[in-house]
């Protein structure tokens, strides 16, 4: 079965950074694209970056564009969210997820990570 599990959550102050990864198994035939979501206590789960294996191609929401970076890494089936210049919003848990059909970014998602938590301080 698919699985994914991420890492590299933890608690950091405001303007720092911090990288996530998501390791992925059982993908090697059935994923085509992974996206990181996150959700706020009191908040709905909300898109904040996703890959497309071929060509790269990446998109963000508005709210991390410019200061977040989506990578991936194919020889080892992990996908990395390099978090810079982090403000008390981004505060969340963090989850990523993989899509294993040929469709938009912003589009459903069929893997889910259990979720690692970023706490960002003032």
């Amino acid at each position: 079965q698919v699985q994914l599990v991420e890492s590299g959550g933890g608690l950091v102050q405001a303007g720092g950074s911090l990288r996530l990864s998501c390791a992925a198994s059982g993908l090697t035939f059935g994923a085509y694209a992974t996206g990181w979501f996150r959700q706020a206590p009191g908040k709905e789960r909300e898109f904040v970056a996703g890959i497309r294996y071929s060509y790269s191609v990446t998109a963000y929401s508005d709210s991390v564009k410019g200061r977040f970076i989506i990578s991936r890494d194919g020889a080892t089936n992990t996908v990395y969210l390099q978090m810079n210049s982090l403000k008390p919003d981004d505060t969340a848990v963090y989850y990523c997820a993989a899509q294993n059909r040929v469709r938009s970014l912003f589009a459903t998602y069929d893997y889910w990570g259990q979720g690692t938590q970023v706490t960002v301080s003032s």
